[in-house]
């Protein structure tokens, strides 16, 4: 049987339209279909590739009018794609998928959905305890020392509800705010200076040595307020998942990537280090590793996914290496500013490197978008 002929103007109207295309004949082979259509798996060959998706076709050729729907089809390992589909006669023989993507809409509307459970549970936790704690306090007004004891545990949850408070706000207002829409230069060493400073007193409280790398000078363009917050949160955090004793590392370097100079900012600690498991999911708002450590210390897990958002806003990414029982090194990446384009960029190793490995762990190492076996990420605390 020769092949059906698709009219004239077919192929430049798929051409044009946002939605992926498909031409289908009257056997459900695929005569024609948009690059779109192929990326995201909807044809295989001369093929649809999916059931659902021919069973809807053949509807529409058999009842010749069009139908539309939510389509839900896999892509991928342990991925799902969702698509508004419509389905349309386009002669006798011939049908014509529109499908248009709406995966990533639908991934937000998830996160949003999660976010406002997450958020309403984190308030309703502390706010709850004020209220219970209020009552304790008037029937125990003879009791001064029971009042005294409710009363620092209401400071307690009052703290960390005003904590949880300014980062929502936080989280809101770097999400508003593009930082390159009227970008600054910022120096680096100023940025890890004031980070490091809004940190001091909890280290000193935690007997943690808080150093700061003294290196060469780096700048990048972008919002100061907003990388001395993405910093300072790392910082915090390696503070609060380090034993008395412990040293907290913050430095910078230039790195080259082919053509560009990448400034990376680390933050590296010799705490309780990061499984394997719950490194996959720091990044994720209110995702806590240790949810009693981090409750007892006004932690509330959205540090992390404030940092992660700061800096993508900035055109870089942040990283994580962790070894459990020996440490975790965050870095954050970000195309350096250079006054002289053309001068060469360094490529030598940061100012505190050291020969000497660290002791064992007695796990193995874990990674994120991270190489392992980078020896920087171990030897910063060596020192």
């Amino acid at each position: 049987m020769p092949q059906v002929a698709v009219p004239d103007g077919v192929s430049q109207m798929l051409g044009v339209l946002r939605s992926a295309g498909v031409v289908v004949g009257p056997l459900d082979e695929v005569l024609q279909s948009t690059e779109e259509a192929r990326v995201l798996g909807l044809v295989r060959g001369s093929r649809v590739a999916h059931r659902e998706l021919l069973e809807l076709v053949r509807q529409v050729r058999a009842e010749r009018r069009v139908h539309s729907l939510d389509l839900t089809l896999p892509r991928g390992q342990d991925q799902e794609g969702h698509f508004a589909v419509r389905v349309a006669p386009l002669t006798e023989e011939l049908c014509v998928i529109l499908a248009e993507d709406r995966t990533t809409a639908v991934r937000l509307e998830a996160i949003r959905r999660d976010f406002v459970t997450n958020v309403s549970h984190e308030l309703k936790t502390p706010i709850g305890a004020i209220s219970l704690l209020s009552e304790a306090v008037v029937e125990a007004a003879d009791d001064p020392d029971t009042v005294r004891s409710f009363a620092g545990r209401m400071q307690h949850e009052s703290a960390r509800l005003t904590g949880l408070v300014a980062q929502i706000i936080q989280l809101s207002g770097v999400q508003a705010d593009d930082p390159l829409l009227s970008p600054r230069r910022v120096d680096v060493a100023e940025v890890l200076a004031e980070a490091v400073d809004v940190c001091r007193v909890d280290a000193d409280d935690r007997d943690i040595a808080l150093t700061v790398v003294p290196g060469e000078s780096l700048a990048v363009m972008g919002d100061e307020t907003q990388l001395a917050m993405a910093v300072s949160n790392l910082v915090r955090n390696a503070v609060l998942y380090s034993e008395p004793g412990g040293r907290v590392v913050v430095s910078a370097r230039r790195r080259q990537e082919e053509d560009d100079s990448v400034v990376e900012i680390r933050v590296t600690d010799n705490g309780i280090g990061i499984g394997q498991a719950d490194l996959k999911r720091i990044f994720e708002r209110f995702y806590r590793v240790d949810y009693a450590r981090s409750r007892a210390n006004g932690g509330n897990g959205l540090g992390l996914s404030i940092v992660k958002h700061i800096a993508a806003a900035h055109r870089g990414v942040v990283d994580v290496w962790s070894k459990v029982g020996q440490g975790s090194t965050f870095t954050i990446s970000l195309p350096e500013h250079s006054v002289d384009a053309s001068a060469p960029a360094s490529t030598s190793a940061p100012a505190f490197a050291d020969p000497e490995p660290p002791p064992p762990a007695p796990a193995a190492a874990t990674s994120a978008r991270r190489d392992p076996a980078d020896p920087d990420s171990e030897k910063e605390l060596e020192r």
